[in-house]
């Protein structure tokens, strides 16, 4: 596999080469019309699109770069997602070392992170073109009107850059920003979001904002991580790419942005500015209802010549998104680990748009161990807005719906193993009364232990291993070369390539 992309043009170059990239000439209208051809590729599974003429705008679109597994995975220059979870791994897990070989090795590692902290330049392809006062103009952009409800169009794909006024440290999210006139666009800050949180901290209720569009793969996804604020999105960016990301200083407020990005977006964010923004048809599969965000004024706008535009659609799953939010499943197995070390493995179904539900494997060791394990779940980062969780034995494969189902029907008695619970949910969540709040609900489908159930629990039906391993041997004399084998048997697993979706 090869190394990660170090800008949005190579990536472009290498989605082609793989044959994941197709070009449209024909003009297309970014208003609805790129969104029903965006929705019918991603649900088929097809190839990035690269809309060279979008309507009305002076610059390409490219879209749908994320949208399956295996260019999840050429964006990061591995075979699989887990190998990412490995290397993540050796950041959150860095401890005090204890003996010679500790220490060299933590050495090694401590290098590493600190070859990944982000270098600052002094010339920048982002700021070949730099545009100030009455020549900022995002209708250069094709901005996406996405679904027919949404009133007006939005950037769904920013990095945007923020600063802690106290401590300095940098924020990196992503938050959609609806388009509200040539210079400005609302700031979608969730009260969660760590955006929100510097805005709300700044001593004078005013603070600059970069708005960085069209980054390389792994420089765009680390904006989408829900990492600690203490762990820096753009070391994290450089750690998985194996180099440092390049920054440079913005023209008109005191932040830097990657040196790589097709176009920057300044300004900035006041408190006392807002208005109403939304409705937006979201990942939930529903509108969002509007609601009051600030808005975001722009002081410049910096670019390459010929930028190119980066947009997602996200709506009913699945959707661009999924792979992002399954490389995040799998690169935080680690991190949820260090908090939850029974854990073995989990999975954010797709249908449940991420956050609504969990499916956990644990090692079960005593009686309410599940419980104790949905009760962390929901005291981890935004893991805390999770609506339900699953948990099952540790022999149970979580990426395996229908086995997970079988157990969760099987396993439990809802006068028994229901945990009813209550803490913060989504913002964007539009089933709870009060908005951010409301019910949580668990499942303990593990098996019982004579202190959990008041009668024995019955042994599983298995076949022996003996009689799998001769009717193994067998098979090829048999005449079904095309039945499934002996371990998709025993994993129930019948349509293949969609059950074993990540499964390793």
């Amino acid at each position: 596999m090869a190394s990660p992309a170090s800008d949005l043009r190579q990536w472009i170059a290498l989605l082609e080469k793989e044959g994941e990239l197709v070009r449209v000439s024909a003009e297309v209208d970014p208003d609805l019309e790129i969104t029903e051809i965006v929705d019918r590729v991603v649900k088929s599974g097809g190839p990035a699109l690269l809309f060279e003429n979008p309507k009305g705008a002076k610059h390409s679109l490219l879209i749908n770069q994320f949208g399956t597994e295996r260019r999840m995975c050429m964006a990061f220059g591995v075979e699989k997602l887990d190998d990412l979870a490995d290397k993540l791994g050796e950041i959150l897990e860095l401890q005090p070392p204890q003996g010679l070989v500790d220490k060299v090795r933590s050495l090694g590692k401590l290098k590493s992170i600190a070859d990944s902290m982000p270098k600052e330049v002094s010339k920048a392809a982002c700021q070949e073109v730099v545009l100030t006062g009455d020549d900022v103009n995002l209708d250069l952009f094709p901005i996406q009107r996405c679904w027919p409800l949404d009133p007006a169009p939005f950037i769904t794909l920013p990095a945007v850059i923020t600063k802690d006024q106290a401590t300095g440290v940098r924020n990196v999210g992503m938050y959609r920003m609806q388009k509200i006139d040539q210079r400005s666009t609302f700031m979608h800050w969730q009260i969660h979001k760590d955006g929100r949180a510097d805005l709300r901290a700044a001593p004078d209720g005013r603070i600059p904002v970069a708005v960085a569009l069209g980054l390389d793969p792994v420089t765009a996804y680390s904006a989408s991580a829900p990492l600690p604020k203490h762990i820096g999105e753009l070391m994290v960016a450089g750690f998985l790419k194996g180099s440092a990301v390049q920054l440079v200083k913005c023209k008109t407020v005191d932040l830097e942005v990657p040196a790589n990005a097709e176009i920057v977006l300044e300004g900035w964010v006041d408190r006392a500015d807002v208005g109403i923004e939304g409705p937006f048809g979201d990942h939930t599969g529903f509108y969002t209802p509007p609601e009051e965000f600030p808005i975001f004024r722009i002081s410049a706008i910096t670019m390459r010549r010929d930028a190119i535009y980066p947009s997602i659609v996200v709506g009913k799953p699945p959707a661009e998104d999924e792979w992002l939010a399954k490389a995040t499943e799998r690169i935080f197995l680690p991190a949820i680990r260090m908090s939850v070390p029974e854990i073995v493995d989990y999975d954010l179904p797709t249908a449940g748009t991420f956050h609504n539900c969990v499916i956990v494997s644990i090692r079960k060791r005593f009686p309410g161990h599940a419980r104790k394990v949905m009760h962390a779940m929901w005291g981890l980062g935004l893991m805390s807005l999770t609506k339900s969780v699953v948990v099952v034995d540790e022999h149970v494969d979580v990426h395996n719906y229908e086995q997970v189902f079988f157990y969760v029907c099987a396993n439990v008695d809802p006068a028994r193993d229901v945990l009813l619970s209550e803490g913060p949910i989504d913002q964007l969540d539009h089933a709870t009364t009060i908005q951010a709040y409301g019910g949580k609900i668990g499942f303990d489908a593990t098996s019982k232990g004579p202190y959990e159930g008041r009668r024995e629990w019955p042994p599983e039906i298995e076949m022996s291993p003996e009689i799998r391993a001769r009717v193994d041997a067998r098979w090829p004399d048999l005449g079904l070369s095309d039945a499934p084998s002996g371990r998709d048997v025993q994993n129930g697993t019948r349509e293949g390539a969609i059950n074993r979706l990540l499964r390793r």
